[in-house]
């Protein structure tokens, strides 16, 4: 169904769209195929880049309609069917389902993530690739004085290595080297952009928010979160001390008996400085114990996007972790996130076992979903249901004009870029070309009271093309980073309209409270349940808000100011650069 390009020295088959392979073994597993094309030549294929043909090959561009034909296309790429039903729910929201309140939440999100990141590019540009590997990524399994991860052979099923299309491609285009970032906005990949459904994990069983405001009796759990006031109004109670975790070390270990190949990370928590390793895949298990369990209260951003092809490129390498690196930072920074038992497990565990028996039980934790508020105490009393509304109603308003701010920012950013690395450099070098041109020229005249004019246009010309240099190398210096933290702001962003339509589905249906009591369906104390319950989520949006705003500040102060400080430097180096028309003050032209 699309172009695959093989990484050398992977056993991979490159195949092109519309072409016909034999499946030679459907089994190989973790999203991949063995196939062989009509040259004979045979290799490994992304199960989710092909589709099986009837049994007659006629129809190249459909699969068979019967039984065993769709048994035997379900066999082949079961985790491949769960990827695609859940990027058709990618517009499914958080309390969806039979809810009648979801409405809001489906209506108001659909535009906010609309637009593409800053280095989207026409289809195809990333066709260009490096394959040279560094050597230090291309030995060993690991680091001697880490936990090497989980086995590669283990029962979870986690053999997929290929970084499928779950997300939008790493950003790669043709400025992408002057960008140092990675591609989004590729067609195949945008199509298959998802949202995890979190109605398929525990704690969203039920439609909406009933499931914890009619709950006759909430169980009273281990861990709590308190809510405090504080001087700008409620907030999370955050740990005495803090910590950080350092990505690092990026090293290259294979399995399957080399046949495939993948990237892991050495990740170092600054408080007990014991490191762990990890492969993305592990990373992107934790976002998705994290989204389903917090997802309905606290915003958790994407990881950077995953990559078929060109994963095992320096400057790929480099990228991913710096944004695996940020989005850690940004985790450790919560006091809610970084103090919960699975991130603490993620960088703590000891071996192996400890690692699985961790998973497991984060993975049936019941506490997740909208019935995360449950094991939240605000130390405040109940808000009535109007200051509620109006809570949330300031919230989604600021969310949402923030949002439209950091998507133009990205885009005249985005243009600044493309400006300054394309066009504006060759303008300066033609300028630079010209005056050398002229200087040449007026040297051909023969006459001999010019040569320090002819000089000084000569070294003008110079100027000019040392600040074309100057210019294309300015935004890695400076606009890079503020983008950088536009785009993790979007990502924060994109989570808003999920929560907003949770907290907006549970104050209608506590509006709905008084009819139901009148019609008997629930009692009035059930009814004062609700309002409790409801003035708890309130002061959950209100504390994460706080949260948000804090980081905010500090984050966009720092960036903004260090791109305004190399800015002033940039323009302090081109105006350091010699005067060349000085030189022609001595001459006898004045």
């Amino acid at each position: 169904m699309y172009d695959f390009a093989a990484e050398p020295g992977n056993n991979e088959l490159t195949v092109n769209e519309g072409e016909i392979i034999t499946i030679t073994n459907p089994d190989v597993g973790g999203g991949w195929l063995e196939g062989r094309n009509m040259k004979g030549e045979r290799g490994l294929v992304p199960t989710d880049y092909v589709e099986i043909l009837p049994s007659d090959g006629k129809d190249q561009f459909s699969c068979g309609n019967s039984v065993a034909d769709q048994a035997f296309l379900d066999s082949l790429s079961a985790s491949t069917t769960q990827a695609s039903s859940s990027a058709a729910s990618s517009n499914h929201q958080v309390g969806s389902g039979n809810d009648p309140w979801s409405a809001w939440s489906a209506s108001k999100s659909g535009n906010w993530e609309s637009s593409e990141g800053w280095g989207a590019k026409p289809d195809g540009a990333g066709a260009q690739r490096n394959t040279n590997t560094p050597d230090n990524w291309d030995t060993a399994f690991g680091h001697p004085q880490a936990y090497q991860g989980p086995a590669t052979g283990d029962d979870d099923d986690w053999d997929e290595d290929w970084d499928g299309p779950k997300s939008s491609s790493y950003f790669k285009d043709s400025e992408s080297a002057d960008a140092g970032g990675v591609q989004r906005g590729n067609s195949r990949a945008s199509a298959s952009s998802m949202k995890i459904p979190l109605n398929k994990f525990p704690g969203f069983a039920k439609p909406g928010t009933e499931q914890y405001l009619l709950a006759k009796q909430l169980a009273k759990p281990k861990e709590k979160i308190p809510i405090i006031v504080g001087d700008y109004g409620p907030m999370w109670v955050y740990p005495t001390s803090t910590f950080d975790c350092v990505v690092a070390d990026p090293r290259k270990g294979s399995k399957m008996y080399g046949l495939k190949s993948y990237i892991e990370y050495q990740l170092t928590p600054t408080n007990t400085n014991r490191s762990v390793n990890h492969r993305y895949k592990h990373f992107d298990w934790l976002y998705e114990r994290l989204l389903v369990k917090f997802g309905s209260a606290i915003p958790i951003p994407s990881l950077p996007d995953k990559q078929v092809t060109g994963r095992f490129e320096e400057e790929f390498i480099k990228m991913r972790m710096e944004r695996l690196q940020a989005w850690m930072t940004r985790m450790c920074r919560h006091p809610v996130i970084s103090e919960s038992e699975v991130f603490q497990q993620f960088l703590n565990f000891r071996d192996e076992k400890e690692w699985k028996t961790g998973k497991r039980k984060a993975e049936k934790d019941e506490l997740a979903g909208v019935m995360i508020f449950s094991t939240m105490e605000p130390e405040a009393p109940d808000l009535d249901l109007v200051e509620i509304e109006q809570k949330c109603e300031a919230v989604g308003k600021f969310t949402k004009a923030m949002d439209d701010g950091v998507k133009e920012l990205l885009t005249v950013g985005q243009e600044h870029w493309k400006r300054c690395t394309g066009p504006l450099p060759k303008e300066y070098q033609k300028i630079g070309k010209a005056l050398q041109s002229l200087a040449t020229v007026f040297s051909s005249s023969g006459y001999q009271g010019e040569t320090d004019l002819n000089d000084a246009i000569t070294e003008a010309g110079k100027t000019y093309e040392e600040i074309a240099s100057l210019v294309a190398e300015q935004p890695k210096k400076d606009l890079h980073f503020l983008m950088e933290c536009n785009h993790e702001y979007k990502g924060f962003l994109g989570c808003f309209p999920d929560i907003i339509g949770t907290h907006k589905g549970a104050i209608e249906k506590v509006k709905e409270g008084d009819k139901l009591v009148a019609t008997s369906k629930i009692t009035p104390q059930d009814k004062q349940n609700m309002v409790k319950r409801v003035s708890t989520m309130s002061y959950a949006l209100q504390a994460e808000m706080n949260h948000f705003h804090s980081n905010r500040i500090y984050d966009y102060n720092s960036v903004i100011r260090l791109y305004l400080e190399q800015q002033v430097q940039f323009y302090e180096t081109v105006s350091e650069r010699p005067c060349a028309f000085c030189m022609c003050s001595k001459s006898r032209f004045r």
